[in-house]
């Protein structure tokens, strides 16, 4: 994953990474809220899903302490993060006002 991410993040679309891992209950929490952020917001985002176990040089280069940790691309910058669970209206409110 990391060899395209760089790639990825790049986009002129807004990129919302959640980093996230299976044993953690707040994760499962907001995967079917992202789920719905995408199903709103459509092509006008991208939402990548970023396993931090399977990841951790990539958890450990954006400085993911605790999990789920929300950060928000554009053009391959940072523009916002966000660890815990937010709602949808949250999120979306987020990008909109970021992008």
């Amino acid at each position: 994953m990391k060899s395209n991410f760089s790639e990825i993040i790049k986009d002129d679309k807004a990129v919302l990474v959640d980093f996230h891992a299976d044993w953690c209950g707040p994760c499962k929490t907001l995967a079917p809220i992202l789920k719905d952020v995408k199903a709103e917001l459509g092509d006008s985002v991208k939402i990548v899903k970023i396993d931090v176990d399977k990841n951790q040089e990539l958890a450990g280069k954006y400085q993911v302490r605790g999990v789920p940790t929300m950060i928000l691309f554009k053009n391959g910058q940072q523009l916002w993060r966000q660890s815990g669970v937010l709602q949808k209206a949250e999120i979306i409110e987020v990008i909109n006002s970021k992008s």
